[in-house]
């Protein structure tokens, strides 16, 4: 179905995401010198390599549509500083939070992180659902990316809530049930989370 979509704010959603990408790599790179989880750093070097990949498919997206990746807006701007917040958080922790809450405050960060770059590529979808000229060059990006979106997303939010758990002094399942069921939707992270009981 063709719609008429807003152009300016198709680009905007593009300058977003590519700044979202870039802080990702900077987010993740910050985490992993905080993380304490064996298999939790395993994880997030996945997901920061995944990060540069989905960089450079945004890259090749601005290249197709001739636009300038370097472009600014004021939305860009915004999430360029909450992306130097969120390792400005993370570097804190690590400073002053000793090891167990420089990793939780990292996992939240990542969290932070990941629910706008989630929301990024959902929108990208939907501009590529609603046909018109970036269409092709849209839907092509979000079916290479969209799945790796949603792991990051809902894996990293049962590991926050696993890892907070365990610092509570409470049984924990470790790694998440997110993780031991390969959850890739929001139905899949809320079902494992109900079968966490029987994990333990």
């Amino acid at each position: 179905m063709n719609r008429k979509v807003n152009d300016g704010q198709v680009r905007e959603l593009l300058l977003q995401a590519l700044e979202t990408e870039r802080g990702g790599i900077q987010v993740y790179t910050a985490a992993l010198k905080a993380v304490q989880n064996k298999d939790l750093k395993q994880e997030w070097q996945g997901y920061l390599d995944e990060t540069h990949t989905h960089e450079e498919v945004l890259i090749q997206v601005f290249k197709d549509l001739g636009m300038d990746t370097e472009a600014s807006s004021p939305g860009r701007t915004v999430v360029a500083h909450q992306g130097a917040s969120l390792v400005t958080a993370i570097e804190m922790a690590i400073k002053n939070a000793g090891a167990i809450g420089a990793e939780l405050v990292a996992c939240e960060c990542v969290v932070l992180a990941e629910t706008k770059d989630h929301q990024n590529w959902e929108l990208i979808g939907k501009v590529a659902e609603a046909g018109g000229p970036h269409a092709k060059v849209l839907k092509a990006a979000y079916e290479a990316v969209e799945q790796d979106e949603d792991h990051h997303l809902y894996h990293t939010k049962g590991w926050c809530r696993e890892l907070w758990i365990q610092s509570l002094g409470m049984p924990a399942v470790l790694p998440p049930p997110e993780e031991i069921k390969h959850v890739q939707t929001a139905i899949g992270a809320a079902r494992a989370e109900q079968l966490r009981k029987q994990l333990m």
